[in-house]
């Protein structure tokens, strides 16, 4: 069975944004894990068993809660631009 994006959970309570952690940006459960780079290794072709036998301390949900982060960020941009 294949869930859709609107009926997963959302995870994004694992993303962080504290201005005291990598200067305020959004990183994975205050680890220091900045989303953007994280995101940067699976857009760069690394595999999430890949990324996550790099950075032992993160999960699978925190990868997941990433790329739901970047989508949710979008979403919002358009919304954004078409209401400009």
């Amino acid at each position: 069975m294949v869930t859709r994006p609107e009926e997963s959970p959302l995870l994004l309570h694992r993303i962080v944004i504290d201005p005291e952690v990598c200067h305020g940006k959004p990183v994975v459960r205050g680890l220091r894990y900045p989303v953007e780079a994280l995101l940067e290794y699976l857009a760069g072709g690394d595999s999430m068993e890949e990324v996550l036998a790099e950075f032992p301390d993160l999960e699978r949900e925190d990868l997941l809660a990433c790329i739901q982060y970047a989508t949710e960020s979008l979403k919002l941009r358009t919304r954004q631009l078409a209401s400009a």
